[in-house]
């Protein structure tokens, strides 16, 4: 493998995860928002799907980010009375966030934009040590 598919693997790898990164940001930051008014939805979990696509200039696979969606299922839901969004019983719907899995779905898109910011700053370096070495 030359190391112009390198770069294009890891960069390719990089905004895949800042993505994956962005989206878990997203959810912890609406983990409390609930809807306004009665009956509203509260804020629903994002995820994140990936994909292989082909460069076909350098012919390699790389990952992109095939479709940002959302999470199905009920949302918890909590007594609060006083709450503007409490339904008749009292309810409240909660979002479906649950902070320890967004915790370590960032832990593993930390560490794989970590390993591929190290591929690219090898790469890199060979790089530099090639141009070195033809002068």
């Amino acid at each position: 493998m030359d190391l112009d598919r390198a770069l294009a693997i890891s960069a390719a790898g990089l905004f895949a995860q800042a993505a994956r990164l962005r989206v878990v940001a997203e959810n912890i930051a609406n983990r409390d928002s609930t809807g306004q008014f009665p009956g509203a939805d509260p804020y629903r979990r994002k995820t994140i799907s990936f994909a292989n696509r082909l460069d076909r200039a350098l012919g390699v696979h790389t990952l992109r980010v095939a479709r940002i969606g959302t999470a199905p299922g009920p949302f918890p839901e909590r007594f609060d009375p006083g709450h503007p969004a409490a339904d008749a019983r009292g309810y409240v719907r909660l979002p479906n966030v649950d902070s320890l899995i967004e915790t370590m779905d960032m832990r593993e898109a930390q560490r794989s934009y970590a390993a591929n910011l190290a591929v690219l700053e090898t790469t890199r370096g060979m790089l530099a040590r090639a141009i070195e070495a033809l002068r």
